[in-house]
């Protein structure tokens, strides 16, 4: 099986989707709906159903649900995080969707290859700074970093939300890069 065929290199039963329970089948038609694929993440998830719950679950909560930061800031947060981790699959998925959301493509590869290269305000560049910061070096955030998130205008509720993305992205990337988790090819040429 060629690199492109196969979505981890493990051997992992992944059940057809019609063989899935009735809500992963709708939830998997809404993606195919929306993105015009299954993510080769839910697919991979699909083989233990429990995880999968829990998985989109917080996925979805901490992507969509209520927050100050929009859509494109937590992808950002997304693909910095990925950055660190030099994770192919997220950088692919996440990028398209810097991509989609800020409708620049210059933006989502600026973001995969190193984001102080780009043109972001102020508040941006405190997120992502400490985004980066709590991937290297976890042990080395002090109250001096909350604190410039703060300053940046970020209340404490955003900043347990920038966490909460930033640990989240953290166990994805090496769960993906662990199992080499194969991005859609579709990614590539996303909003381009």
């Amino acid at each position: 099986m060629s690199q492109s065929e196969r979505i981890t290199a493990l051997d992992l039963r992944i059940p057809q989707t019609t063989d899935l329970p009735e809500n992963v089948q709708k939830y998997f038609a809404k993606c195919d709906e929306k993105l015009g694929m299954i993510p080769n993440v839910l697919k991979s998830y699909s083989q233990n159903l429990a995880q999968f719950e829990v998985f989109t679950r917080f996925y979805n909560e901490l992507m969509f649900g209520e927050s100050v930061l929009t859509p494109l800031e937590r992808e950002m947060i997304a693909v910095v995080v990925s950055s660190e981790n030099k994770c192919f699959y997220c950088l692919t998925a996440h990028g398209a969707a810097v991509r989609e959301y800020s409708g620049n493509p210059m933006l989502g590869e600026q973001l995969v290859m190193n984001y102080r290269t780009a043109e972001l305000d102020a508040r941006q560049r405190a997120m992502l700074d400490f985004a980066c910061k709590l991937t290297q070096s976890p042990d080395a955030i002090i109250e001096s970093d909350r604190e410039a998130l703060r300053q940046a205008g970020f209340d404490d509720r955003t900043i347990w939300d920038i966490a909460n993305i930033v640990g989240f992205y953290n166990m994805t990337n090496r769960i993906a890069s662990a199992v080499e988790m194969q991005p859609n090819p579709e990614y590539h040429a996303r909003f381009r």
